[in-house]
């Protein structure tokens, strides 16, 4: 299984999607020391589509790449990671 990419590591495209979903979905400060915290911990993540639920928010990504946030609402497709 991949391991989650660091932000350094992203592709521009990629990194500027999450900058502009996380102020579309008002992603706090608070929910993304959560996410650095989880990333820090080098988690392993499915090939395919796969999500985080971090209760406030999702991380929604495929293989090493996060891919998007979504809102507490929102359906995430693919895996749950833990």
């Amino acid at each position: 299984m991949p391991k989650i990419e660091h932000w350094e590591n992203f592709p521009e495209g990629v990194r500027q999607h999450l900058i502009d979903r996380m102020r579309d979905r008002a992603i706090t400060i608070a929910d993304l020391n959560l996410l650095r915290l989880w990333v820090e911990t080098k988690p392993e993540v499915p090939e395919g589509d796969w999500y985080k639920d971090f209760g406030s928010f999702k991380i929604c990504g495929r293989g090493s790449l996060a891919k998007t946030f979504l809102l507490r609402g929102q359906v995430a497709r693919g895996e749950k990671v833990s």
